[in-house]
């Protein structure tokens, strides 16, 4: 059975140590970029994730701006995508809106939390 995919792209590496391990702790496949350009080797190569947590607030590119980028081409139109960040409630959600996201999940996030995220949009994982 594969495993579900995710791609999470933060630039810092403790979230993206906590997320991984939540994560992989759930079965899930999990890939790490620091910034959107980074995340492109894995969004378009054979591999392409399921889903992508994107923080808002990247170097190069904002989150938001990406998953919008993300959203235009046919290629990466059908990726799940989450936005990441400590912004308030209705800010993050004017921004999910704006970007075409899935979602969103609010900085600081715990494990669970993160995981129970993750199924919600895909399911467990295979």
């Amino acid at each position: 059975m594969t495993k579900h995919r995710i791609l999470i792209v933060d630039d810092s590496e403790l979230v993206l140590a906590m997320a991984r391990d939540a994560l992989e702790g759930a079965g899930y496949e999990v890939f790490t970029a620091t910034n959107g350009i980074e995340a492109n080797s894995y969004i378009f190569s054979v591999h392409k994730p399921d889903l992508i947590i994107l923080d808002v607030m990247l170097p190069m590119l904002d989150g938001n701006k990406k998953a919008k980028l993300l959203r235009e081409k046919e290629f990466s139109r059908e990726i799940t995508i989450l936005l990441l960040s400590s912004k308030g409630e209705d800010e993050l959600q004017r921004l999910t809106v704006e970007a075409g996201a899935d979602g969103f999940i609010r900085k600081p996030f715990t494990s669970e939390r993160i995981v129970a995220s993750v199924r919600e949009f895909l399911g467990g994982a295979r």
